[in-house]
């Protein structure tokens, strides 16, 4: 807990959030700041705690769930965590707002590990049987999301949290995301391979088409090993044959990756469309 340096103030407080857990090992750590593993004092459940540097561009928003303006990321957390919640969206059970740093602490699947790392701990691909399964969740997840009025922006392998032995999964962290907006985006924000084609033509993109896209090349990098190429894009729609998936597989991959958004599957639509053969 060394790099969390908290004033005098706050390590005298007994309602700061680090007197209601015991920190571990980090579970992944990037620009934001750093994941770690812990334990919640009362009862010994085990957590994750996501702490985050606050910039001087933080953004804070306001909700009709908390009286005050809360970082985007906390509220977009509590916007999608009100009850009745999702069972493939990790929740969010605490978190707090200090000067210098924000901290979440999420439910900690156990076990657990991200999409990619599954992938390569299952050969490097999935069956299709099991690709329908997973991405039936993740489709769940991203349009709970959307109804709740809120755009993840980074749906990517190493945000789906896959239980091995189950293979139930859990969408997690919204450090990219933002409120839903007709006017749509124009800011480059998310994991470059996931995004959406209009944001190079036009400049702007739209929360639905562009989370259509991502799950298309979620699922491809499931089945493939690999994020599509141009050669496997021109391939979807003219030389079927090269994939070794079912035709329907084929179809629901390239309905999602259109190039153009207004081409592309709805995103409502995704939850009922077999993106699976029947075995």
């Amino acid at each position: 807990m060394s790099t969390l340096k908290k004033s005098s103030n706050l390590r005298s407080s007994t309602h700061h959030i680090c007197w209601r857990y015991k920190f571990g090992g980090r579970l992944g750590e990037g620009g934001f700041g750093s994941v770690r593993k812990g334990t919640r004092y009362k009862d010994g459940l085990k957590v994750a705690v996501k702490y985050v540097l606050k910039l001087k561009h933080t953004t804070y928003i306001s909700t009709p769930f908390h009286n005050k303006p809360l970082p985007l990321e906390i509220a977009l957390a509590v916007i999608i965590n009100r009850k009745p919640n999702c069972p493939h969206i990790v929740e969010m059970l605490d978190w707090q707002d200090d000067p210098d740093y924000y901290y979440i602490v999420m439910e900690r699947p156990v076990p657990s590990m991200d999409m990619g790392k599954f992938l390569k701990c299952s050969g490097g691909v999935l069956s299709e049987q099991i690709a329908q399964y997973t991405m039936w969740q993740v489709i769940y997840a991203a349009n709970f999301c959307c109804c709740r009025g809120v755009f993840h922006r980074d749906i990517k392998l190493e945000n789906v949290l896959v239980n091995p032995t189950t293979l139930e999964i859990k969408l997690i962290d919204f450090g990219c995301g933002d409120l839903m907006k007709d006017s749509g985006y124009s800011a480059c924000c998310g994991t470059k391979p996931y995004f959406p084609p209009e944001y190079h033509d036009r400049g702007r993109y739209h929360a639905k088409p562009a989370t259509v896209y991502s799950l298309g090349v979620l699922l491809f990098a499931m089945l493939h090993g690999h994020f599509p190429t141009a050669r496997d894009l021109y391939c979807l729609g003219n030389n079927q044959s090269v994939f070794a998936v079912s035709q329907e597989c084929i179809r629901f991959l390239w309905a999602c990756l259109q190039r153009h958004p207004e081409h592309r599957i709805p995103l409502e639509q995704m939850l009922y469309h077999d993106c699976s053969c029947d075995g």
